[in-house]
């Protein structure tokens, strides 16, 4: 097993540096490659390049007894691929068993969003005259104006924000970076947070953070911190539907889609590199206007 540690390290490296992963998508890659490790090693199997497309049929086999489904099978598959198309350009193995695998693609779902009237009752639960409240204020504001991912939240920086032209800068998936702007709301709470509640919380830390969003003791809020925050507003306002980062990122999209904004436009403001990225937010549009069509258009039914 030792051999397989020094290309796993290999391979940690090269996704590190050449292509620029983040710390997320590494894990995601080490811990499949360290499951396909272990079942190697049940097989008695200690070189990579035995691997073969009989034994790889043997792995999806253990993989479906375990009822995992198929968007994970698929994901572990494509890990496998990307380290054997490394282990292969590096000389390490002859070729890539893995690319004669094909796993049926699923539907992708279509992602849950947030109507207005229910946005309403969350930008109306925070103490305004509180600094947790004015920060709670400012991160649904800007997580609804802007659409970032919660990391890109997490780690936005007071210099990241352009106040004079309402736009900030965000480096995000695979550090490609962006400018976003951003609206009148965001503007103020923003504003209010930063010059006020901000500060006080900026008091109890141990040294000065030039992150914009603190925890109640003035460090950096955290990824987990940002949905604690979400669920409690969500309790406040005594709604039953859950929400969580991403679906305030749904939200942004399907709105600017529903008042007309183009696709391509949608996808530069999301940060996505493909077009098929942005495309699954097209079905939420199509329900939307098929229902206002239905319900608005004299002949559309009995």
């Amino acid at each position: 097993m030792s051999n397989f540690a020094d290309v796993s390290k290999a391979f940690r490296e090269y996704l590190q540096i050449e292509k620029n992963a983040s710390p997320y998508t590494v894990e995601f890659y080490m811990d499949d490659l360290e499951s396909f490790f272990a079942f190697l090693d049940e097989e008695a199997i200690s070189r990579l390049q035995d691997v073969d497309y009989q034994i790889i049929r043997v792995y999806l086999t253990r993989l479906y007894d375990k009822k995992l489904g198929r968007r994970s099978v698929s994901r572990k598959i494509s890990s496998l691929k990307s380290f054997y198309r490394f282990l292969e350009r590096h000389n390490r193995v002859a070729d890539n068993p893995f690319i004669y695998v094909s796993i049926p693609k699923s539907a992708r779902p279509i992602p849950g969003f947030l109507y207005m009237e229910e946005l309403e009752k969350l930008f109306e639960v925070n103490d305004l005259t509180d600094p947790l409240g004015q920060r709670n204020q400012a991160l649904i504001e800007t997580l609804y104006a802007t659409g970032l991912r919660v990391s890109e939240c997490q780690g936005l920086k007071l210099s990241d924000i352009d106040f004079t032209i309402g736009t900030m800068f965000i480096k995000g998936k695979g550090n490609k970076e962006r400018y976003m702007p951003f609206g009148r709301f965001a503007e103020v709470a923003l504003e209010t947070y930063i010059n006020d509640g901000r500060e006080k919380l900026l008091d109890k830390a141990d040294s000065a953070r030039d992150n914009v969003f603190l925890n109640a003791r003035g460090g950096p809020l955290t990824a987990r911190g940002i949905r604690k925050i979400l669920n409690k507003m969500v309790e406040k306002a005594a709604m039953t539907v859950h929400v969580h980062p991403h679906k305030l990122r749904h939200t942004f999209a399907t709105h600017l889609l529903n008042e007309g904004a183009d696709l391509r436009t949608v996808q530069e403001l999301l940060g996505h590199e493909n077009l098929s990225s942005t495309q699954i937010y097209t079905h939420v549009t199509k329900d939307r206007l098929r229902h206002v069509y239905m319900n608005s258009h004299p002949r559309a039914k009995e």
